[in-house]
């Protein structure tokens, strides 16, 4: 629970980057709202050059990451940058473009990666105490692992967060990657003793198989960890949420017998790719993600998705010689 006034909250934590977060939580606020719990969405950082238009309490346009922008349609409330505090947009590995609360907030690198960030920690923790104080339940996401023990001094996102509000945390971890129950129990090992007494437990997810076979290795992490196992979920070719980072990418190819071929190139800084999934769901085409001039030999169309690094993508298509079948492309 938070502090004393205040909602309650709960951390969706992961073994990895898209382990499921941004779907257990979608789903979370789905159920809570059904039942009449006035819920909001959180995730204190995103990183991703991907996002969405909502409006601050100023009523003046602002930014926020797709997942907590669809995770407020999900609680049925008006999406808001309080629900995305802080979203980093990398320009290049070593530096970050900044929006804060939704609108431009200067620039962080890795060089001052722990003590350039500790005003985005105070206006996250802000932004949670407040949607906390206005709702009965906020449902956090975290980012990538809370065990990323090298980062956990400057930790406001996971277990920082957690331990800011006091609040039960859930492990979410993809089976379909393998080597589930060894990410499972190694998150909580790595914990340190205050951050291990939040974790309340687990949820398996994508899961596609003999449910029966499963059950014995659960049993055993259960016993191992002390925590319990809240549920697995099914793997859903069919579910789609708008992704946050290029991670995604490679599952997003669709192929069929389609008639047109779509070849998008994927630069290294790309930006805004979810713009492409319409195209994704158009039964006559089949949508590629291209990093060679050989993917774009066959391709009906072509598309060039924008960019948070304009000059260094351009040198990148030029040394894979991206450039000259683009040209091509277009003379045929």
């Amino acid at each position: 629970m938070s502090g004393a006034g205040a909602g309650a909250g709960l951390l969706v934590a992961g073994t990895t980057s898209d382990a499921g977060k941004s779907v257990v939580t979608t789903g979370l606020c789905r159920a809570f709202a059904r039942r009449g719990v006035r819920v909001a969405p959180y995730k204190a950082q995103n990183m991703s050059n991907n996002s969405m238009v909502c409006h601050g309490p100023d009523g003046r346009p602002a930014e926020i990451g797709r997942a907590q922008w669809v995770q407020a349609l999900a609680a049925r409330v008006t999406p808001e940058p309080a629900m995305n505090p802080v979203l980093l947009k990398p320009g290049t590995d070593r530096r970050s473009h900044v929006v804060l609360l939704g609108h431009p907030g200067g620039d962080v690198s890795s060089s001052d990666w722990e003590s350039g960030r500790r005003h985005l920690a105070e206006t996250a923790h802000a932004a949670y105490d407040d949607l906390a104080a206005r709702h009965d339940a906020v449902v956090a996401e975290g980012a990538g692992s809370p065990a990323e023990i090298n980062l956990r001094a400057g930790d406001y996102v996971n277990m920082g967060l957690a331990r800011h509000a006091g609040m039960p945390v859930v492990v979410v971890g993809d089976i379909d990657r393998g080597g589930l129950f060894a990410a499972l129990y190694g998150t909580v090992g790595l914990l340190e003793p205050a951050d291990q007494a939040l974790v309340a437990g687990f949820v398996v997810n994508k899961f596609r198989g003999d449910a029966g076979l499963l059950r014995p290795g659960l049993a055993d992490l259960e016993r191992l960890t002390g925590r319990r196992v809240y549920g697995t979920l099914p793997w859903d070719p069919g579910l789609w949420l708008d992704s946050e980072d290029a991670l995604d990418l490679e599952g997003r190819r669709t192929e069929g017998s389609a008639a047109r071929r779509v070849a998008v190139v994927r630069l290294p800084r790309i930006s805004n790719f979810t713009d492409v999934d319409a195209l994704g769901l158009e039964p006559d085409l089949d949508v590629v993600f291209a990093s060679g001039p050989r993917d774009l030999a066959d391709a009906d169309l072509v598309v060039l998705p924008g960019t948070r690094s304009t000059l260094a993508d351009l040198d990148w298509l030029r040394s894979r010689g991206l450039d000259r079948a683009i040209t091509e492309h277009v003379r045929r």
